[in-house]
């Protein structure tokens, strides 16, 4: 019998609170029911796969795609669903307040907020407004029933800002202004694993590996890590595999399809 949305809650919740689980991101519904065959406890969208899969760039998709991917999603598996929702969908706390409601409608067991602005000439939201963001994600979750997970993510990594003192110092203000988890997307070492799960503990952190690592799940299990997520490297796999495959054409090779699933297979997987 399928889970209701408050399960599925209460399960995500649950894998947080000691351990460490694998969150793999699937980018739409057929990826997502596969993962879902592997075992998984629980999966998160990827902002980037998704784009990509309509043909856009990364961080250049409508609220309103979004929260309809979020909500095929939810739907299509029985496993608790982590959402990848950028920055918010907002240019002031009230907006993102009003989107990050939009979203907990669709069923997600949880929610990314992130402080990037989209501006290279200023990448970061200053960490006053960061924190006035994050606070209105917590209070929109709290007026929508409050079990929604609110993950709080330090961009610095990813936005040209590698300084490893200022994203812990947001980290920090991020679980004092109610994120339920924390996320620096983007750190590699086991000096800054280490000390973001010192700073922000006993809260959970995520840890994203989204290439070839010289850590496997029991390693960053034992610095303290509850989750790693892939973010968008099983669909850039899967990219991969398609350009590679689709150039040899060009050639008039067919080579490229020596990896390839088999039909059969894939038809008995999503029956």
């Amino acid at each position: 019998m399928p889970r209701t949305v408050a399960e599925k809650r209460a399960a995500f919740r649950a894998l947080h609170e000691s351990g460490c689980f694998m969150l793999p991101n699937p980018w739409d519904i057929g990826s997502a029911r596969y993962l879902e065959t592997l075992g998984f406890k629980a999966i998160a969208t990827t902002s980037s796969g998704f784009a990509w899969s309509r043909g856009r760039a990364d961080n250049h998709v409508t609220r309103d795609a979004v929260l309809a991917h979020l909500r095929e999603i939810v739907e299509a598996t029985d496993l608790p669903v982590n959402a990848d929702f950028e920055s918010g969908f907002g240019a002031t706390p009230d907006e993102l307040a009003h989107s990050v409601k939009l979203a907990v409608k669709t069923g997600v067991a949880g929610l990314s907020i992130e402080d990037s602005t989209g501006d290279a000439s200023a990448p970061l939201f200053p960490v006053d407004v960061a924190v006035a963001r994050m606070k209105a994600a917590r209070r929109a979750i709290d007026e929508s029933g409050g079990d929604t997970l609110l993950v709080g993510r330090a961009e610095n990594f990813f936005a040209g800002k590698p300084d490893i003192d200022d994203a812990i110092a947001r980290l920090k203000a991020y679980s004092d202004a109610g994120a339920d988890c924390l996320y620096a997307p983007g750190i590699k070492t086991r000096e800054h694993i280490e000390a973001v799960v010192k700073a922000v503990g006993p809260k959970p952190v995520n840890l994203l590996i989204g290439g070839v690592s010289e850590f496997t799940l029991s390693d960053v299990a034992a610095l303290g890590v509850r989750r790693v997520s892939v973010g968008g490297a099983l669909a850039r796999a899967a990219w991969g595999g398609f350009m590679r495959a689709a150039q040899g054409l060009v050639d008039g090779r067919f080579d490229g399809f020596s990896d390839a699933a088999a039909g059969n297979e894939l038809n008995g997987i999503l029956r």
